[in-house]
């Protein structure tokens, strides 16, 4: 099974809240290249499709983390398996039609500079980007307080927000800090660079 089967597997077997359905339609129509995206231009899953299979590891992640006996015991946590499917597999929704390709010049072991292939990133709707994620979901269906601040902040530290708000959105909603660490253990352990 490919990634984009995989996504949607997952997608149709948890995702069910009003509005789900017309979210894929858009993810499927051709006005969306979520299944052919690349999920970065230079780094993790910078090629065709690296957006979906990214969006598949952190839900694997993301299961993975909060079923650590540790992290139970101490925050039991108790989260349905749509909100898990909803914030992981929907987080980098922003990046949709935001990158087209490019070339760029590279160094080889030889000295010799060769041209590549590459994505160029170019947002229509510089919204930010875990904000962009929540109003583009939003606008097929409601999701919850914590959902809308997990997927806000799944950037952590990382991102460019006020390190006040990311903290206390770690604090006060624990799924917060699970999705970062989820989209951080894929990017960099999972996927990790692309030269």
């Amino acid at each position: 099974m490919d990634f984009r089967e995989e996504f949607l597997e997952l997608y149709r077997a948890y995702i069910h809240r009003e509005g789900a359905e017309k979210l894929l339609d858009y993810l499927l129509s051709p006005q969306s290249d979520f299944f052919t995206a690349p999920a970065s231009t230079r780094f993790h899953g910078a090629y065709p499709g690296g957006l979906a299979e990214h969006s598949v590891n952190v839900y694997h992640c993301l299961k993975d983390y909060l079923a650590r006996e540790r992290v139970k015991e101490v925050y039991q946590l108790q989260y349905s398996e749509e909100t898990i499917a909803v914030v992981s597999l929907l987080h980098d929704i922003c990046k949709i039609n935001c990158y087209r390709p490019g070339k760029r010049n590279v160094k080889g072991e030889d000295g010799v500079w060769r041209s590549v292939d590459t994505f160029e990133y170019e947002d229509k709707l510089p919204y930010g980007h875990g904000e962009k994620s929540v109003y583009i979901i939003t606008g097929f269906m409601r999701l919850s307080r914590e959902e809308a601040f997990a997927i806000r902040y799944h950037m952590g530290f990382s991102g460019t927000e006020d390190i006040r708000n990311v903290g206390a959105s770690f604090e006060r909603f624990p799924l917060s800090f699970a999705l970062c660490t989820a989209d951080m253990e894929a990017t960099y352990f999972l996927e990790g660079k692309q030269q």
